[in-house]
């Protein structure tokens, strides 16, 4: 499986200031859920707003800088991550560059709907999901955060 996941506000913003600009216990705990025994990918900047690589994964950061940190592994493209990955699962966890990057790879986007207003200029933002190449799946409540919802994005058949 080759899949995105990502949280976004009305605005579609994902970040704000090098963070996500909220949190949910609910969320995050299916993130996990989603995500460990399998190999994430993601950009520099994420990497270090999270500040350590995610346990019980592989982690690799997407990155033109060497970076010598226990626990990850340094590639130079969102292709040289899935060359690297091989068979194994693979989540696209962010930034916005690594998900306009990773979108012709992935056959799943799993996008989290959160109420938080963010009307900052220098927000990031997601990219559009063209639904002509995913499909929308239904609109669930989230089942670890009830305020949240959510909808799995599949990649149509051609």
């Amino acid at each position: 499986m080759r899949a995105m996941i990502y949280a976004v506000s009305p605005e579609r913003v994902i970040g704000l200031d090098g963070k996500i600009p909220w949190r949910y216990a609910g969320d995050l705990k299916r993130f996990k859920r989603l995500t460990t025994g399998s190999t994430v990918v993601m950009g520099r900047v994420t990497f270090e707003s999270i500040g350590k690589p995610l346990i019980l994964r592989r982690n690799l950061v997407v990155t033109s800088r060497a970076l010598d940190v226990p626990g990850i592994e340094c590639v130079r493209s969102v292709d040289e991550a899935l060359s690297r990955a091989g068979d194994a699962d693979v989540w696209f966890i962010g930034g916005a560059r690594i998900y306009e990057d990773a979108t012709r790879l992935v056959d799943v986007i799993d996008v989290t709907y959160v109420p938080d207003r963010i009307d900052a200029h220098d927000a990031v933002r997601a990219p559009l999901i063209d639904e002509r190449v995913f499909e929308p799946g239904p609109l669930l409540q989230h089942e670890d955060e009830p305020v949240l919802s959510r909808r799995v994005f599949s990649r149509r058949k051609t």
